[in-house]
C-alpha cells in the first residue's frame, strides 16, 4: 500500500492550509457566535470566505474522478487529506461546498439524476446557490434498517403522491435550502430491497410542513439545522423520480460510496486539532506546582491519542484507496471498518482533550465541545455503531466459510 500524496493533492493541501490559517480560524468565533445569535440566517462573512473559496480553486473537491467537467478529478485517496483539514473547523467544509448532506446529494444527482434534473438542481448546487436536504430517517420506525421506512409515494396519473413523516431531516431548517431528496416506498408488497425509491421534493412544495427543528446535544446547528417534516398529500411530476421506481437502495448504496467515508476524514482532522490543542494547553498550565505536560497520566493521554488518531487515518486512506482501485463495493468491509472506528477515537481523543482543558473544554472558548458532539452524533447519524458491526461480522464470517 502506498498512501504517498501525489504532486496535485499536495498543492492543493498547501493551497487549503494557507486558507485555513488566513481566513478560516481567525473568523472562527465570530462566525459560531453569529449562528448561535442569529437562528436560521446566514453569516455575511461566511458567504465572502465562499466566494473567495470559489476563487482560488478550492471549491467542489469533494466530487471524486468520473464525473467529467463537473468534477475537479481527484481520487478519494487525494481528497482524504484535504477532508481532513476542513475537519480542523466544523464550519469549514461549508465554505469549500464539501459539505454535508448536499455532498451526498450532489453525487446522486450526477451519478443518476436525468439531465433536466441536473439542471435544475445539480447546477445550483455546485454552485453554492443552493442548499438541499435528504430525508429518510422517520421518527415512528427503527430507520437504522432503511427497509422499515413507510412513507408512501403513489403514482396517480402524471404525478406522484407522497405521504409520511420523516426527521432528523439535515439541511431542513436552512432557508437556502431548495431541494429535498426523500426516500419512500413506492410498492411496499415487493421484494424487501425493491420496495424503496428516491424522489426530488422541491422545498415549498404544497403539503410539506416543517414540524420543528431537532437539537443535538442542545445544539440548533444552524443555520442548517436537523428538522422533522410532515408530508401530506404532496404532488410531485413523475419527472422528479430518480432511476426509477423500486431503485432507491441501489441510489443509496451509489450516494453511500465515497460520501460515506467524508465525516471518517472530516473526523480525523477534528482529532487531530484537538491533539494539537492539548499539547498546548498541557504546556501552558501548571497544578501543584507542576506543568500539566510532566504529569505521567497527560503523556499517556497524549501517546494513546496520536497512536489511536494514525491508527484511523491510515485505515480511511486503505478504504479510500480501495474504492478508487475496485469500487465501493469491493471496499464495503474497510469502510464498516473505519465507519467503526474513526467516530469512537475522535469521541476519545476529544474527551481527553476535554479533561486537559477543565472548565474550558466544554466552554464556547474553545471548538472541542463541537468537536464532540459532531464525533458522538455520527456513531448514530452515519449509521449506528452496532449495525455496521452486525454487517461487518456477517461479512467477515461468510468470507472464512467461502475459503
Amino acid at each position: 500500500m502506498n498512501f504517498e500524496y501525489t504532486k496535485k493533492s499536495l498543492e492543493l493541501q498547501k493551497k487549503l492550509d494557507d486558507f485555513m490559517q488566513k481566513h478560516i480560524f481567525p473568523n472562527e468565533n465570530e462566525i459560531l457566535e453569529f449562528r448561535i445569535n442569529n437562528p436560521w440566517k446566514h453569516s455575511p462573512k461566511l458567504e465572502v470566505l465562499k466566494s473567495l473559496a470559489k476563487k482560488e480553486g478550492l471549491w467542489n473537491l469533494f466530487l471524486p474522478k468520473g464525473y467529467g467537467k463537473l468534477s475537479p478529478g481527484l481520487t478519494n485517496l487525494e481528497y482524504a487529506p484535504l477532508a481532513e483539514l476542513m475537519g480542523r473547523s466544523s464550519y469549514s467544509s461549508e465554505i469549500f461546498n464539501c459539505s454535508a448532506p448536499d455532498t451526498g446529494n450532489m453525487e446522486v444527482l450526477a451519478k443518476y439524476g436525468t439531465n433536466e434534473q441536473k439542471e435544475k438542481w445539480l447546477k445550483p448546487l455546485m454552485e453554492g446557490e443552493i442548499r438541499s436536504a435528504f430525508l429518510m430517517t422517520e421518527p415512528d420506525v427503527a430507520s437504522s434498517d432503511a427497509t422499515n421506512i413507510e412513507t408512501s409515494i403513489v403514482r396517480d396519473g402524471d404525478e406522484y403522491i407522497i405521504n409520511g413523516k420523516k426527521w432528523w431531516s439535515s439541511g431542513g431548517m436552512n432557508t437556502s435550502t431548495k431541494i429535498y431528496i426523500l426516500m419512500g416506498k413506492t410498492d411496499p408488497n415487493a421484494s424487501r430491497h425493491v420496495q424503496q425509491s428516491m424522489i426530488l421534493v422541491p422545498a415549498g412544495t404544497p403539503g410539506v410542513t416543517i414540524v420543528r427543528p431537532l437539537r443535538v446535544f442542545g445544539y440548533l446547528d444552524s443555520p442548517e439545522g436537523h428538522a422533522e417534516i410532515e408530508l401530506k398529500n404532496v404532488r410531485v411530476p413523475i419527472k422528479n423520480m430518480i432511476l426509477g421506481e423500486g431503485r432507491g437502495f441501489e441510489v443509496a448504496q451509489g450516494r453511500l460510496g465515497p460520501g460515506r467515508i467524508h465525516h471518517c476524514m472530516r473526523l480525523i482532522g477534528a482529532a487531530q486539532r484537538s491533539l494539537n490543542m492539548m499539547c498546548k494547553r498541557v504546556d501552558e498550565r501548571e497544578t501543584f506546582g507542576k506543568k500539566l505536560k510532566t504529569y505521567s497520566s497527560i503523556r499517556q493521554d497524549i501517546a494513546k491519542s496520536a497512536c489511536e488518531i494514525e491508527q484511523a487515518r491510515l485505515l480511511t486512506l486503505a478504504a479510500a484507496d480501495k474504492i478508487d482501485q475496485f469500487g465501493a463495493k469491493k471496499a464495503t468491509n474497510l469502510i464498516a471498518m473505519i465507519k467503526i472506528v474513526v467516530p469512537q477515537m475522535a469521541c476519545n481523543v476529544v474527551d481527553r482533550a476535554i479533561q486537559a482543558f477543565g472548565g474550558m473544554g466544554v466552554s464556547q472558548d474553545t471548538p472541542l465541545a463541537s468537536f464532540y458532539v459532531y464525533a458522538r452524533a455520527i456513531r448514530l447519524a452515519d449509521g449506528p455503531d452496532e449495525v455496521h458491526m452486525y454487517q461487518l461480522g456477517r461479512n467477515l464470517v461468510k468470507e472464512q466459510l467461502e475459503k
